[in-house]
């Protein structure tokens, strides 16, 4: 089990939003997250997910103060050393302190218990509320011309439901970070059937939060 005051390797990278029992496909290709990957391969293969603060063009940025940790799931090994993995994750976290560290990817103190919510097997959310998403969702989508398979989409558990719509679709860092923070998945869903809303009366996925 995941404990408060834990040390974890950060990847830090903007709207890449990793949420509690949903996926992330990532292509691994500069020297020092390939090290990450290693290193995590060769422990426990967790990893943080965390954003940087827009704006920024340094190589080492201010972070948000709440990311992600993803386990390994799946990980393929390239001949040139890049990697291509599948995080899943597993539970929010609060950014406590950096760690001054030796390795060239970044280290955190980061706290975990209060998110126990994330590890609960199953979260459901009120019928009018997974009502609501669906629709919003098909209206996103058909303002954007995607094709989807609902019958599909509405095989889908509620956290699932919201959890994968908010990565997927490309809304702005601000938004996306609001999404991660969201406290239960019942509040996730109500911000997140907003932004489709917005997006689909503007018909721009990039949504953004001022």
């Amino acid at each position: 089990m995941i404990k408060t005051g834990i040390r974890l390797s950060i990847f830090p990278l903007g709207q890449a939003l990793l949420l509690p029992r949903s996926y992330l496909p990532l292509h691994i290709f500069e020297p020092r997250y390939r090290a990450l990957v290693s290193d995590a391969l060769a422990r426990d293969r967790k990893i943080a997910m965390i954003q940087p603060l827009p704006g920024q063009d340094d190589d080492h940025p201010t972070l948000f103060a709440m990311g992600c940790v993803g386990k390994i799931d799946h990980v393929e090994t390239l001949p040139d050393g890049r990697y291509n993995i599948l995080l899943e994750g597993l539970t929010r976290f609060r950014l406590l302190r950096e760690l001054d560290v030796p390795t060239p990817f970044r280290q955190i103190e980061a706290d975990v218990a209060s998110f126990g919510e994330d590890l609960e097997a199953e979260l459901v959310l009120s019928n009018a509320a997974r009502a609501g998403i669906e629709q919003e969702a098909r209206r996103f989508a058909d303002a954007q011309g995607y094709a989807i398979d609902w019958q599909e989409v509405g095989r889908l558990d509620d956290q699932a439901l919201v959890n994968g719509l908010a990565q997927a679709i490309p809304f702005d860092v601000a938004a996306k970070q609001a999404l991660l923070e969201a406290e239960t998945l019942e509040e996730r869903a109500d911000l997140l059937a907003e932004l489709l809303r917005f997006s689909a009366a503007g018909d721009d996925g990039d949504a953004t939060l001022q």
